[in-house]
């Protein structure tokens, strides 16, 4: 049997983007973060982030510095009783011509392997194009978190990352 997921993009989407974060007293989620991973949590949804973090391959930060960011993210939504299920992270730069980088499909397609998702039954949950074609390019359906300007071709359009949960939510009830 396959696995629901959710993909989450994590800058602007969960928190706020504080421009190459460096440390993790640094890293805040969005006050309605832990309550949407708690609802996808509870609705049988594998919650998974996927983020590009060009900050490793500028030199900006290491990939130990990153792990410690994460940490304190999961912990975070641990103490709200929400669960993130796995973190993918492209490292490069966006010139270093990886596959990996969002909206390269190599980290979510890796992640389907591993965690034996349906991509077609999944959903991608970001704030720029890149996420929303991410999305598309493996058959998710789509919801763009208003804010940035231009963003062509997603499923839903809302406010924030709560809503997003709630429409994935209302999208579910509407195919049972």
């Amino acid at each position: 049997m396959f696995n629901r997921a959710v993909f989450l993009d994590r800058d602007d989407t969960m928190a706020r983007d504080t421009g190459y974060c460096r440390r993790p007293e640094d890293f805040n989620l969005f006050e309605n973060t832990p309550a949407a991973v708690r609802q996808l949590n509870e609705a049988g949804f594998k919650v998974i982030v996927i983020t590009n973090q060009s900050g490793i391959g500028r030199g900006y930060f290491d990939e130990d510095t990153l792990g410690e960011i994460h940490d304190k993210m999961k912990e975070d939504l641990s103490k709200n009783k929400a669960i993130i299920d796995a973190i993918y992270y492209c490292p490069h730069r966006p010139d270093d011509g990886c596959d990996c980088r969002k909206p390269g499909t190599k980290l979510i397609r890796q992640a389907a392997r591993e965690h034996n998702i349906d991509l077609g039954a999944s959903f991608m949950v970001g704030d720029l194009q890149m996420d929303v074609d991410l999305g598309r390019a493996v058959g998710c359906r789509t919801v763009w978190i208003r804010g940035k300007n231009g963003i062509i071709g997603y499923d839903a359009a809302v406010g924030d990352i709560l809503e997003a949960a709630q429409q994935i939510l209302a999208w579910e009830g509407e195919a049972k």
